[in-house]
């Protein structure tokens, strides 16, 4: 079956859905329906989402400039927005790599389009939920040397997994194929302790509510540091997104002028980035 024909556009999707938060175009009616409904629940949600972009965004500018990596895949990369993993790693490093991997048809055929005449990048079909399927890939590993340092990017992916089990296997699975020497950027959404839990468990809801293609798990600071056993834990650790060394904010690309406070976002996420160490 083509990708084209496994496009469902009556039931929301969880990418399509994310694009409708960052002001997006490409998405459809049922996507933004379930988005306006979260959004109502959930008021913060734009501002975490651009807070949550704008993590990814440092994340791979410190993994290009001071990590010296040059080739990344991005696991679950959601639909194309400014200042993609691509942009941002070849603006600091001209030659970087980038293999970006989805499950969704619309996600995938708007990579490829973008990326037609870019040489360093391909999209490719893939799912956290099967690494191993990933990371034997042709085209990508045609473009990813995996026998060097690579930036695995898992930002609003995890959490698309409900199965402690298979997640925890899928993160094994990755760890070890990583050489010494790469980074993982994780981001996931965390269930607030202070007067925001109703709002995200409401916001939460409508994904179930709204029979969305897959469900949001929260998980605890400690079920997320198992994710990234074995791996160092940067500073500043995980933390809120706005708070991931936020003075590697540039201002190219300008921020998605969007509704919501710099606070806003806070409580509702971890995220942190967390090295490979030098024995395999």
């Amino acid at each position: 079956m083509k990708e084209s024909e496994r496009i469902d556009v009556r039931r929301p999707n969880v990418a399509r859905m994310y694009d409708c938060y960052l002001g997006g175009k490409d998405n459809y009616a049922a996507d933004r329906e379930a988005a306006e409904k979260v959004i109502a629940a959930t008021p913060q949600t734009p501002a975490i989402a651009q807070a949550n972009r704008g993590f990814l965004r440092r994340a791979v500018r410190y993994m290009a400039a001071d990590a010296g990596i040059d080739q990344f895949i991005d696991i679950g990369c959601g639909l194309p927005t400014q200042g993609n993993v691509h942009q941002v790693a070849q603006d600091v490093r001209g030659d970087a790599r980038v293999a970006y991997a989805d499950n969704d048809p619309v996600v995938l055929a708007h990579a490829r389009a973008l990326l037609a005449d870019d040489q360093n990048s391909i999209a490719v079909e893939g799912d956290l939920a099967r690494p191993g399927e990933l990371l034997a890939d042709s085209r990508l590993r045609t473009l990813i040397d995996l026998d060097r340092p690579v930036g695995l990017l898992l930002i609003s992916v995890a959490h698309c997994i409900s199965d402690d089990a298979v997640l925890a296997d899928a993160m094994a699975t990755l760890r070890a194929a990583l050489a010494p020497g790469s980074h993982v950027a994780l981001s996931h959404i965390n269930l607030p302790s202070s007067e925001k839990r109703s709002v995200a468990l409401q916001g939460n809801r409508v994904y179930a509510d709204m029979h969305v293609n897959t469900v949001m798990t929260f998980r605890d600071r400690d079920r997320l540091t198992g994710l990234l056993d074995g791996l160092d834990v940067l500073e500043p650790g995980l933390v809120d997104l706005p708070d991931w060394r936020p003075e590697l904010d540039a201002p190219h690309p300008a921020p998605i002028p969007l509704p919501g406070r710099h606070d806003d976002a806070r409580g509702f996420y971890l995220c942190g980035v967390a090295r490979k160490g030098d024995v395999r």
